[in-house]
């Protein structure tokens, strides 16, 4: 019998295949990471050119965007590669957006909340869906049933 080296040895994040919804989930949460990133540049912009009520404002919220959407933009490419690190990071994320999307539906913009809310639900669908279950029981070792 062959021993195998260490570095052959696979994970268990490599052996086992990632289901279509945790994909699917990956997608959305990395299109949230990147908007996130997107409004970081938007509002560097706004800084440099002057429009901005506050510049120092301005890039004190775009640090924060920066961080928070390059926070949820790794956890999305996480899923989509794989990993499940990235299905807590995608969970939490979710859940506030529905608590801006419904803040957002209440307050007379419904043409904003209403997509963020369904994005969100998508997202959490993938995340939860029985075939996600079962992927992430396997990663720690509890039976697939």
């Amino acid at each position: 019998m062959a021993e195998q080296n260490k570095g052959e040895q696979k994970s268990a994040d490599e052996t086992e295949a990632v289901p279509v919804t945790v994909r699917v989930a990956g997608a959305l949460v990395a299109l949230e990471g990147a908007l996130g990133l997107v409004a970081m540049v938007v509002l560097i912009i706004v800084g440099v050119n002057g429009s901005a009520q506050s510049p120092k404002n301005s890039y004190l919220t775009a640090g924060y965007a920066a961080i928070l959407g390059g926070a949820v933009f790794a956890a999305g490419i996480g899923l989509l590669r794989g990993k499940r690190w990235g299905r807590a990071i995608a969970t939490l994320t979710q859940l506030l957006l529905l608590g801006v999307a419904y803040y957002m539906f209440t307050s007379d913009r419904p043409e904003f909340g209403a997509p963020l809310g369904l994005l969100a639900l998508g997202a959490l669908g993938g995340l939860f869906a029985p075939a996600s279950n079962r992927w992430m029981a396997a990663g720690y070792g509890s039976p697939a049933e």
